[in-house]
């Protein structure tokens, strides 16, 4: 029997244009010499004929209500389906700040007013990860439960990204324990190789969970492969990643949402972010059709 073509849907996160937004990682790239604003990505995104954005709250003046007033009305306009995202660089920072709480718990009612179903949040980064699992896994759980009631509440999904500092099996053990359908997993199909996991493996047991997703792509290059500056983001099907079958997992786990391609650190021989997100949109044109689900 054929089965059905899957639903998800292709959309950009705006982090891949960071350094037009005036950040850029010390050491590995540079300042481009210009600066974008959002009207301008979303411009990209129309050209790029994408269905939805994932929105960097850190680049935007979200403390602005005329300013996002005009920005739901601009999504609107376009027909885009949107992700509001909180937390970057470090989230909760493992939950060793309660007090990012109230940050995250604001942006909640920011993310529904700009018409958001799906937030992304960061738990903390790999600089904020502890040693322990336990005392980790318990400082966030404090305070992840009662910001997905909060969530509940007003009617958005929060969706904690894999950020280089959880584990696998530990961002599941995390969605079990808050144990919410308002929480899950924004699945980041190439972070956790950079904790040397399999992505197929860390796709496999979050597929059931994800609400969201920053679809990267990485390989090597050279130096300490601990480090961050070792795995640069390379448009999508160039890397070390196998997204077809991360996709067919998502697909199967019944994921409609967002594949909102993400470049963070790009490898320096892959071009330009315009050059490199655009053939990441057309591997994922080429890829979608290629996937069917039993209907």
């Amino acid at each position: 029997m054929i089965g059905a073509l899957c639903s998800m849907k292709i959309g950009i996160d705006s982090y891949c244009y960071h350094r037009y937004f005036g950040e850029w990682y010390r050491g590995l790239q540079a300042d481009p010499g210009e600066r974008r604003t959002v009207w301008d990505f979303l411009e990209r995104a129309r050209e790029l004929g994408v269905q939805g954005v994932s929105l960097e709250s850190c680049f935007l003046s979200w403390d602005d209500a005329g300013f996002m007033a005009r920005l739901r009305d601009a999504l609107d306009a376009a027909g885009l389906e949107r992700v509001w995202a909180w937390g970057h660089p470090n989230g909760l920072h493992s939950g060793a700040r309660p007090e990012e709480a109230a940050s995250l718990r604001q942006h909640i009612g920011i993310a529904r007013s700009l018409g958001a179903r799906v937030m992304r949040v960061c738990g903390g980064s790999r600089h904020t990860r502890p040693t322990d699992w336990a005392a980790h896994r318990d400082a966030l759980l404090e305070l992840l439960r009662p910001l997905a009631d909060e969530a509940g509440r007003q009617g958005v999904v929060l969706a904690m990204e894999n950020h280089i500092d959880l584990r696998a099996d530990e961002m599941a053990e995390l969605v079990q324990r808050v144990d919410s359908p308002w929480f899950g997993v924004c699945l980041d199909t190439a972070n956790n190789l950079r904790l040397f996991e399999d992505p197929v493996r860390v796709a496999r047991t979050l597929a059931p969970y994800t609400r969201a997703t920053h679809v990267k792509d990485v390989i090597s290059h050279r130096g300490d492969p601990h480090t961050f500056g070792f795995w640069p983001s390379v448009p999508l099907g160039r890397g070390a990643v196998d997204l077809p079958q991360v996709l067919r997992l998502l697909a199967e786990a019944g994921y409609d949402g967002l594949l909102a391609i993400e470049i963070d650190y790009l490898h320096p021989e892959h071009g330009t972010e315009d050059e490199a997100l655009a053939r990441s949109v057309d591997f994922l044109r080429g890829t979608l059709p290629t996937l069917r689900v039993a209907a």
